[in-house]
């Protein structure tokens, strides 16, 4: 039977974070990672309802919620959509400091954990 990659949904600050979001897809596709990106925030001209509705359907196929954090993001509404979302579906959900000067003050409030973001801490994570 052919593994099964773990299924990630990643939430972040769509106006100030992109960057990060394209280093986890690449880190999800290393010959050894253990997961794949299922989902992500987006930014769309759509009616509020539309992207909700969108963005509860793309959390609840995910087995993880991630949110990347960078400096902004506790403050970033679509992010805390998200995450609220993610809780209101049970699912498993962490955060990674997505910068070296970071702190766990950028953290999201019931985002989960927070750990550094380091490729070893991230396949443990996701395993």
């Amino acid at each position: 039977m052919p593994y099964q990659k773990t299924k990630v949904f990643v939430s972040f600050d769509f106006d100030n974070d992109k960057t990060l979001k394209e280093c986890i897809i690449g880190q999800s596709k290393l010959p050894d990672s253990p997961f794949k990106v299922s989902g992500y925030s987006v930014k769309e001209p759509a009616p509020e309802g539309d992207w909700l509705t969108t963005a509860r359907s793309a959390i609840a196929g995910c087995d993880v919620f991630i949110v990347l954090l960078g400096r902004y993001t506790k403050n970033a509404p679509g992010v805390l959509k998200e995450a609220r979302i993610a809780n209101e579906l049970n699912k498993r959900k962490f955060q990674i400091i997505g910068y070296p000067t970071g702190t766990r003050d950028w953290a999201v409030p019931n985002g989960g954990a927070v750990y550094c973001w380091t490729w070893d801490s991230l396949k443990k994570l996701l395993a």
